[in-house]
């Protein structure tokens, strides 16, 4: 009798967006388990399904040892996505469990995002047409991008993009990694400098940096103090590179004009979070990577990997 692999899927709307990749997984003998929750999974809820599961297609649920006790079949763990912060790969590793990820397969996307976030703060776009719904005629006078400097923290696959895009207008770019390319800032005539000197002289700051132990809270009151008056701050990387706190005394003191985030230390956000109670920030929920798309790339490069695995073959982008 054939072997029935059991794959969980904790990434949303699977069956909807990546009917292609869940075909092949049930071609190829796998029966899905979807998220119909809509949000990502709590240990309570993983704890009563894990222990016959034989492979997982990751959100960003917590997955740790405490899962992997309770999961004695689980070989593969395939993160819909590149961000692995939400995974830990040594106790993974110890489990005997394989890790894979996407490297760039939402790159484009959260570029995008990115630079409507940096438009939408600066133009106040969202808060204007909340207005004019209202029937309020608020002429609020924004900035131009044209001529401001831009500071990417962080140089990957998503800054890179974020630069190229911006060459149409016409600003002049500065970036900070710990392993800069330097090939590729002189190919997108980008500035490679100090974190630093991008704090105190960008109008624009877009945070990239990964989530790590080392990058937790990278702003906080002091680097948001090194700032700009006046500047504006955008995150697209990961809510826990940034102190909610120290965010909010900056743009409630009026230190920065505004800022725009699409992702938050504890997600999903809570309604009550104090940084929805001030008008100059821009927010979204975690949804930079959502186009029809990424789910199209990542979903059938998450399924291969899985397969791979299944059929003892090294797959893609393996982390452990």
């Amino acid at each position: 009798m054939t072997k029935v692999n059991k794959i969980l899927v904790t990434a949303t709307n699977y069956s909807k967006l990546c009917a292609e990749a869940k075909q092949l997984l049930e071609d190829n003998g796998c029966e899905i388990i979807e998220n119909r929750l809509g949000r990502p999974f709590t240990f309570e809820e993983l704890k009563d399904i894990v222990r016959d599961i034989d492979g997982v297609v990751a959100g960003v649920d917590t997955w740790d040892e405490a899962v992997f006790q309770l999961a004695p079949k689980l070989r593969v763990i395939a993160r819909f996505g590149v961000g692995v912060d939400n995974i830990d790969l040594e106790k993974a590793k110890q489990y005997g469990i394989k890790v894979t990820n996407v490297p760039g397969g939402n790159a484009n996307a959260v570029a995008e995002l990115a630079i409507g976030l940096i438009l939408g703060a600066v133009r106040n776009i969202p808060a204007l047409q909340q207005s004019a719904r209202n029937g309020v005629w608020d002429r609020f006078v924004g900035a131009e991008l044209k001529g401001r400097k831009i500071g990417l923290l962080g140089f990957g696959n998503i800054a890179q993009m974020v630069a190229k895009k911006l060459q149409g207008f016409e600003v002049e770019l500065s970036a900070y990694d710990k392993y800069p390319n330097a090939d590729k800032a002189r190919e997108l005539n980008v500035t490679l400098t100090s974190y630093e000197q991008i704090l105190r002289e960008s109008d624009v700051v877009s945070m990239h940096l990964p989530s790590l132990q080392e990058t937790h809270h990278f702003m906080n009151n002091e680097t948001f103090g090194m700032m700009k008056d006046g500047s504006y701050f955008v995150n697209t990387a990961r809510g826990a590179v940034v102190s909610e706190k120290a965010l909010y005394e900056a743009l409630k003191s009026g230190k920065l004009a505004g800022a725009a985030i699409d992702v938050y230390e504890q997600e999903p956000v809570s309604a009550d979070n104090p940084l929805f109670q001030i008008s100059n920030i821009v927010t979204t929920p975690h949804t930079a990577a959502e186009t029809y798309e990424t789910y199209h790339l990542v979903s059938l490069t998450t399924a291969q990997a899985i397969l791979d695995v299944f059929h003892d073959k090294q797959p893609a982008n393996l982390l452990t």
